[in-house]
């Protein structure tokens, strides 16, 4: 069923960079927005106040709504353009489309087995997390805080919707890495279905607004994947504004002595004595 009616909608179309690109977009959207929605839900919720990470700074329904606007604002006339582009010129190499069939990505059927999407997937979190480490970190850098990042750091207690809120060049630096990363793989093995990257952008989203939730559980994920970043992780990083740079695992922050959290100060300080004490 799901595959007629992905060939459908391609004939229906006919013109493959515009159909691409309007699932592209609409998924973005309903998944972003809808992941958010919990968040807002819960947010309200007295309930859960005892998970909340900073408790004393619950975003405001206004807040939230602003935030929405912008990050609206954003989709609408960062990402949606290339839409439009890709209508008109659908010859130029650079867009996303033509670049992605050119380097062997698929948008036919059938579709990849379940375990084909799944270690496909894993990979695509392990390369984009170096990507966004590095450069995340460059973005704390004095001048490109400043010109850029600073922004997405307006929230110090962040939330769901804030996961995009930031300026259109840290957007577009940050999800060309979301994007490279699938198309790179494909360059390289010749092996990637575009089915296989839309669950990777869901779930890629999923993990940036869950990340930006403020919230801490008993059933987190880290606490089964103690690599896993998650809440904890990034929600120090907007308090402090230092350390924690990487997205979805920890562990270039902990290579790097770029991690910030009770554990990491107390292995600098332990480290520290240990040095003095050789000297």
């Amino acid at each position: 069923m799901a595959e007629r009616l992905w060939v459908a909608w391609y004939a229906w179309m006919q013109n493959d960079v515009l159909a691409t690109g309007i699932m592209s977009f609409a998924m973005h959207e309903l998944f972003y927005f809808g992941r958010s929605l919990p968040w807002i839900l819960i947010d309200s919720l007295g309930f859960f106040k005892k998970y909340k990470i900073q408790s004393s700074k619950v975003p405001s329904l206004r807040e939230q709504w602003d935030c929405a606007k912008y990050v609206l604002l954003s989709h609408f006339t960062v990402e949606l353009p290339q839409i439009w582009y890709a209508m008109l010129l659908p010859s130029m190499e650079w867009l996303f489309h033509p670049m992605a069939q050119y380097f062997g990505l698929s948008t036919s059927i059938p579709f990849p087995s379940p375990w084909t999407m799944t270690y496909q997937i894993a990979i695509f979190f392990v390369m984009e997390d170096a990507w966004h480490y590095f450069l995340h970190r460059s973005f704390h850098w004095g001048p490109l805080y400043k010109a850029i990042h600073k922004i997405h750091h307006q929230y110090s207690a962040p939330f769901g919707l804030a996961a995009e809120y930031a300026s259109p060049i840290e957007v577009m630096v940050l999800g060309f890495g979301t994007v490279s990363c699938p198309i790179l793989w494909c360059a390289f093995t010749g092996s990637l279905h575009i089915l296989t990257m839309y669950v990777w952008i869901v779930l890629r989203l999923f993990q940036a607004i869950d990340a930006h939730s403020g919230y801490e559980f008993p059933w987190s994920l880290h606490h089964f994947l103690p690599f896993w970043a998650g809440a904890d992780h990034h929600d120090l990083h907007h308090e402090k504004f230092i350390g924690n740079y990487a997205s979805s695992f920890r562990w270039w922050d902990y290579l790097l002595d770029t991690e910030y959290s009770p554990d990491a100060l107390k292995r600098r300080r332990e480290g520290k004595v240990m040095a003095k004490k050789t000297q």
